[in-house]
């Protein structure tokens, strides 16, 4: 049996991160992105990455080559006309992702399936630009994508059950966890993070406790992977506040309004993990740095 060919549009942390994990499971991956700098860059990272569970004996010599091997990076978005399945990850910006979807609706099948990977943007908002949107839906993954196992599968208002279900099947062969979510602002990850990971940048703010104290509680009170101040540097300070103030302006509710320490870091050029500084420091491989 052939492998799933999936297209993956836009090769920024969470594009590089999915086409990594897709390959992995066996898919066939087209990575696609306008910069040509961009491409070398994410398949840079995602050789690092492969190296560093090489060493660790996660996999062998053997199995890294075939991995880099299933992922075939280009600047052509023609280029993913034969995926089963294409998954936009580029900027969170409702225009720009709106006249990818024109693009894509324009140059492919209507047995294609047309995701987005938006966190809070309106899948039926997207689909509307499409003359198929019954093939349109969101697939919403959480930062890592190659080691968290959970997956939002969106329904826009038209989005059909025949897509839903293929979407599960493939998410299911890629090793993921489907959650069915109607459309509704930050859906249910989204939704329900935001307010702890702003509540914990007023407790800095407020002088409450340190950085590191309050990760530290979270993590070992209620057996949190990471704190919440260090996951927000991993998913990007800049990334946060653009939901926050998504979700501020859908809902209109005070839990949503951003910190203001969280501005100032972004208008410091604070980030997070992608700067080296935020909450924490971090190396170039984005491993934390204490002291």
């Amino acid at each position: 049996m052939a492998a799933p060919r999936v297209g993956v549009v836009g090769a920024g942390t969470m594009g590089t991160s999915l086409a990594q994990h897709l390959a992995q499971q066996g898919f066939d991956v087209i990575l696609v992105d306008v910069d040509g700098a961009a491409l070398k860059r994410s398949m840079e990272t995602i050789e690092t990455r492969l190296d560093q569970r090489l060493e660790k004996w996660a996999i062998t010599e053997a199995e890294k080559r075939v991995i880099l091997k299933r992922i075939s990076p280009t600047l052509s978005l023609e280029a993913v006309a034969p995926a089963e399945l294409v998954i936009e990850a580029v900027t969170e910006d409702l225009e720009v992702k709106k006249a990818l979807f024109r693009q894509l609706d324009a140059q492919s099948s209507p047995e294609q399936l047309l995701a987005s990977n938006t966190s809070t943007l309106s899948i039926t908002e997207l689909a509307a630009v499409t003359q198929h949107p019954e093939r349109v839906l969101g697939l919403h993954f959480v930062n890592p994508v190659t080691e968290m196992p959970i997956v939002e599968i969106i329904r826009g208002l038209h989005t059909s059950e025949a897509s839903v279900q293929r979407a599960r099947t493939l998410m299911e062969k890629a090793a993921k966890v489907p959650v069915e979510v109607y459309e509704s602002p930050g859906y249910v990850t989204t939704r329900l993070i935001m307010p702890l990971l702003n509540e914990a940048m007023y407790c800095v703010m407020e002088g409450v406790a340190s950085p590191e104290d309050i990760d530290t509680a979270m993590r070992l009170g209620y057996r949190f992977r990471m704190g919440p101040l260090e996951m927000a540097d991993r998913m990007g300070l800049d990334s946060v506040l653009v939901a926050m103030e998504r979700l501020f302006r859908e809902y209109g509710d005070v839990k949503f309004r951003p910190c203001p320490l969280l501005k100032k870091y972004v208008r410091a050029g604070n980030l997070g993990v992608k700067t080296g500084q935020g909450f924490f420091r971090y190396d170039e491989e984005g491993r934390r740095v204490d002291g």
